[in-house]
Parts: C-alpha cells; sequence; structure tokens
C-alpha cells in the first residue's frame, strides 16, 4: 500500500502531550493533517506539580508548522477536567475521532518499601487517567459511528520489572480494557489497541546508559501509535515498539489436557508437561473461545 496515512478533517487528543512520548505522537498526528488536542498536565514524573507550559509549547511548535492544535492542562483523573476538555474539543472542532491515552507517572519501589499511596497513584493515572478520557468520548465516538483508540500498556504489565508492581498492574489492566472495549466498539467502528514503548523519556532517563536512550527516542514509537490509530488500523493488537523495532505481543493459551471431573491435584502435578505443552497455544480473541476449548475437551 503506498497511500499515506492521513488524519485531515480528523480530531486527536493525545494526553501527557507535553513531552515525550505524547510530545512525538502529537506533532506526527498534526503533520498528517489532524487538528490536535495536547492535554498535559504539566506535572513531575511522580505526579506532582502541574503547568500548562508544557503543552503551549508543543501546540506553538504544531502551529508554527502550519498545524492546528489547542492546549489542556486537565488532569486525567479530575472527572470535571476531562468533561471540559472534551466539551471544549467538541465546541472548537465537532468531533473526536482519536484519543491516545498517554499519560503517565512513575513511583518506582520495591514492593516491601511501598506505600499503598504509591500503588494507589500510579493505578490512578495510568488505568483511570485511561478509563475517564475514554468514557468521556465513548458516546460522541458511536455516535459517529466511528472511534480509534490507542492505550498505552509496557514490557512491565507484560513481563515483570523488578520494583514496578504498581506501575505493572496498572499497565496490564489497560489490556484486559482494551479486550473487552474491542469487541463493544466493533459494531460502530470503534477500535482500540495497545502500544508498549521502549522509549528515551523523563521516564527512562534514569534507567538506560545514554548510548542506548540516543536510540530510543519516541519517535521512534509514533509510528506505530499512527499506524494504530488509522482508519484501516487493527482491533485488539498489543504493539510493541521501541528503537524502529516493532512486534507483536499476545496473550496465548496452550491446548491443555482433560484430567476427568474432580481431577486431584495430584493428577494437575503429574500432567502438568501436558497441560503446559505450547504445541498448538492460541491467541483467543474472546474469553468465549476458552469456554468453547473446555467443552470440546470434555466431549471429546
Amino acid at each position: 500500500m503506498s497511500d499515506d496515512i492521513r488524519f485531515d478533517g480528523q480530531v486527536v487528543i493525545v494526553t501527557g502531550a507535553g513531552g515525550g512520548l505524547g510530545r512525538s505522537h502529537a506533532l506526527e498526528f498534526a503533520r498528517r493533517g489532524a487538528k490536535v488536542v495536547v492535554n498535559d498536565l504539566g506535572g513531575s514524573v511522580d505526579g506532582s506539580g502541574g503547568s500548562s507550559a508544557a503543552a503551549e509549547a508543543v501546540v506553538a511548535e504544531i502551529t508554527k508548522a502550519g498545524g492546528e492544535a489547542i492546549a489542556d492542562g486537565a488532569s486525567v483523573t479530575n472527572d470535571a477536567g476531562v468533561a471540559a476538555l472534551v466539551e471544549r474539543t467538541m465546541a472548537k472542532w465537532g468531533r473526536i475521532d482519536v484519543l491516545i491515552a498517554n499519560a503517565g507517572i512513575l513511583r518506582d519501589k520495591s514492593f516491601s518499601k511501598m506505600e499503598m499511596s504509591d500503588f494507589a497513584s500510579v493505578v490512578d493515572v495510568h488505568l483511570v487517567g485511561t478509563v475517564k478520557p475514554l468514557k468521556a468520548v465513548w458516546e460522541i465516538m458511536k455516535t459517529q459511528n466511528y472511534g480509534r483508540i490507542v492505550v498505552t500498556t509496557s514490557s512491565t504489565g507484560l513481563y515483570g520489572n523488578f520494583g514496578q508492581a504498581n506501575y505493572g498492574a496498572a499497565k496490564l489492566s489497560l489490556v484486559g480494557l482494551m479486550n473487552t472495549i474491542k469487541l463493544e466498539g466493533a459494531k460502530n467502528d470503534i477500535r482500540i489497541n495497545a502500544i508498549s514503548p521502549v522509549a528515551a523519556t523523563r521516564m527512562t532517563e534514569n534507567l538506560m546508559p545514554p548510548e542506548m536512550l540516543a536510540k530510543l527516542g519516541p519517535e521512534q514509537v509514533t509510528p506505530g501509535v499512527v499506524y494504530l490509530a488509522s482508519k484501516d488500523g487493527p482491533n485488539g493488537a498489543i504493539l510493541t515498539a521501541g528503537a524502529g523495532v516493532f512486534s507483536l505481543a499476545q496473550i496465548t493459551e496452550t491446548e491443555g489436557a482433560y484430567l476427568g471431573q474432580g481431577a486431584s491435584a495430584e493428577a494437575v502435578r503429574d500432567k502438568w508437561a501436558e497441560i503446559t505443552d505450547p504445541a498448538g497455544r492460541e491467541a483467543y480473541t474472546g474469553g468465549h473461545m476458552q469456554t468453547q476449548k473446555f467443552m470440546r475437551k470434555l466431549n471429546g
């Protein structure tokens, strides 16, 4: 396919767009013709503080390049702020086509040292801060019979990372959210996907050596986000991206073994190799497929 992916006439909201990945996404959507809402609370990496300067600077970049954008300083966890963001966008442009849920914070500590407030704050921004904007645009997208949503997951959620129990729990929860939204939105052509990025941002600058950071610019992730949010993008994909490498992550399930009604724990132990045999494993598109397998093996 040689046609360029364009967003002319479309309105794109990018949360956490004052820097890093979000800024890169916002600039590229604008370059491809979208009207962009640059949302950023302007706080520090741990979520404290706030300033509209970062979002306004990105808007200035976009307008200087001939694009259209507005800045918004609402917290994605604040109901009134999110409602005002959506109302303002609709008043100005009359539609919302794409939501890129990118806002996030870090409060890394080992689980032993982690306070419950550290856990709650991270889940609030990553999970609730995705759900609230999504809920606010949902009926608009349904009425339009069109919408594209990209949530931001992480390898920490998919696979784990020391010192990030809060972040990992929040990030994998977004995959669970996506897996249901992809089913509920399908009839109205609302598609949702997840990006799992590795990029040099404020949130990773202390975690990697400079020579690695140099190859992990946010602009190396943005092409994946743009495709996921495009008219012909997929639905329900987890796209991993970093340093120009893109791959698909999937939750798969093995064929398993039928151990009989009333099977014992010892039977599970003794059949463990068959239960976990990777041959024939599959990525299901809905929970019903697991149930169908159980019935098939029961009756087989």
